[in-house]
């Protein structure tokens, strides 16, 4: 079994900082790509930013900027430091990673749970 275990979330005031946190667990072989998504109210899940095993980085042109995406492979924990952020930031922020299995060796996508950000005065 694997589990992704986001923290971090939480109500911040425009202008302000964040930053989340995802550390994967379990029956883990590799991991590839890990990545941020979020998705608001009423909107489909959209792709924030993501991060190659080696740390090529990738980002939505909404965030570019302000927002940076960093892994550290030892702890297999990626993160998101999230700054000048804006009430269009409000979302549940989901961790995503590309995770191949001891058990099954084959790689397919993970997901935790939601963290959420709240951008409000």
């Amino acid at each position: 079994q694997v589990q992704l275990v986001e923290s971090g979330g939480g109500l911040v005031q425009p202008g302000g900082s964040l930053r989340v946190s995802c550390v994967v667990s379990g029956m883990i072989f590799s991991i590839n790509t890990m990545g941020w998504y979020r998705q608001a109210p009423g909107k489909q899940r959209e792709l924030v930013a993501d991060i190659t095993r080696g740390g090529t980085t990738n980002y939505a042109d909404s965030v570019k900027g302000r927002f940076t995406i960093s892994r550290d492979n030892a702890k297999n924990t990626v993160y998101l430091q999230m700054n000048s952020l804006k009430p269009e930031d409000t979302a549940t922020y989901y961790c995503d990673a590309q995770i191949i299995t001891l058990d099954t060796m084959r790689m397919r996508d993970y997901w935790g749970q939601g963290a959420q950000v709240t951008v409000s005065s």
